[in-house]
């Protein structure tokens, strides 16, 4: 196959991510999704650690739902929110200016009604669970109950949603586990027993 008309890689790019007539360019406090741009290039033009922070948190909410203990549950929970709220300040944090804030030490849910004025009433559900957490990272019986821990592992599942439709971005499925040579199991050993006979 022949192309009669090349075009070069970033003419491509730039007409896919601008179109005339389009909605304009997304600001700090306008989602990129409201853009019209490529969701592939919005991915590519995501920072990578945001794409990490948003795997690791679906990684961490699954873990929570699997482990028995609700004390466990809600620390892990409570986790996979502070990594999406992480991947919210990858993406859209600034520098502070002033010397004196720089200094500062802010949790990141005092800093993400200003970076994401949209994800602001999360901030104070989150920021209230933090206490809990370490409580429940310590072993405190009567830390959480089940029903906390329910609650809040639904509860960060629909923050993580509402991020990544907010950002634009989906982590990317983890990859599939590829068997391993010589690993033991039903595959592994019905191979052994073929190259043996």
């Amino acid at each position: 196959m022949t192309i009669s008309h090349p075009e070069h890689v970033t003419a491509r790019l730039h007409s896919a991510a601008y179109r005339p007539g389009a909605a304009p360019r997304a600001s700090a406090h306008r989602p990129a999704a409201d853009t019209g741009a490529d969701p592939v290039l919005r991915r590519l033009a995501a920072p990578p650690a945001a794409l990490d922070l948003l795997a690791e948190a679906h990684r961490t909410l699954d873990r929570a739902r699997s482990l028995p203990d609700p004390l466990e549950r809600y620390a892990a929970a409570h986790l996979a929110a502070l990594r999406t709220v992480a991947a919210v300040l990858a993406v859209r944090g600034r520098p502070e200016k002033s010397e004196r804030r720089r200094r500062a030490i802010r949790s990141a849910w005092e800093v993400l009604p200003e970076v994401a004025p949209e994800l602001a009433e999360w901030a104070p559900y989150f920021a209230a669970g933090a206490r809990r957490r370490a409580a429940a990272e310590a072993g405190i019986k009567g830390a959480a109950s089940a029903r906390d821990a329910d609650d809040l592992i639904r509860n960060s599942a629909l923050f993580l949603r509402l991020v990544e439709r907010l950002l634009g971005l989906r982590a990317a499925p983890p990859a599939p586990r590829l068997p391993l040579d010589g690993a033991g199991g039903e595959d592994g050993a019905d191979a052994d027993t073929r190259e043996a006979g």
